[in-house]
């Protein structure tokens, strides 16, 4: 049985998945300070890969991200009130992820590229080691094309956090 775990308190969550029951690819979550502003400040994280989270229910490190965006008081979030969650592949899978090209998800380049445009902070959060080097290439590409925000990178995978150092400058 899998370990669930609850969206953190006050925000309000939204999800955008393929239209199969059970939908197959997951392209989009978002977490919003309940009582934000109009346009609010937003993070975008770009993960690897969904696993189960959605509206109802997050997953670890689901969780992990809401806690630093929006609790553990980084300097880097101050006054942030979304948090937008893309993957670099939108299928759904929790273990034995293997990266293929039929998992990336025919509309998640548009979604991860509407996500960053959204955003005022990006985070790219599926740690130090990335073997998937040609979405890596693509993902950075998107990143480029956004001028002027900040970029920050996670020292490990969200579901390993330490909490200290966790949050770093980005480096390609």
């Amino acid at each position: 049985m899998k370990q669930t775990f609850k969206h953190r308190p006050e925000l309000q969550i939204e999800a955008e998945f393929s239209g199969e029951k059970p939908p197959v690819f997951r392209y989009r979550l978002s977490a919003t300070k309940i009582g934000a502003g109009k346009n609010p400040k937003t993070v975008c994280a770009i993960m690897q890969n969904p696993s189960y989270a959605c509206v109802e229910f997050a997953d670890k490190s689901v969780q992990v991200l809401e806690r630093v965006v929006f609790e553990k008081e980084y300097p880097e979030f101050e006054g942030v009130e979304r948090l937008l969650i893309v993957n670099q592949f939108a299928f759904i899978q929790t273990n034995d992820f293997a990266g293929k090209s039929n998992q990336v998800g025919g509309k998640n380049d548009a979604a991860i590229s509407n996500a960053l445009n959204e955003a005022d902070i990006i985070l790219v959060a599926w740690g130090k080691d990335n073997g998937f080097l040609d979405r890596k290439n693509v993902i950075q590409e998107l990143i480029e094309k956004q001028k002027d925000k900040v970029v920050l990178q996670t020292s490990r995978h969200p579901s390993r956090v330490i909490y200290d150092g966790f949050i770093e400058q980005y480096r390609t």
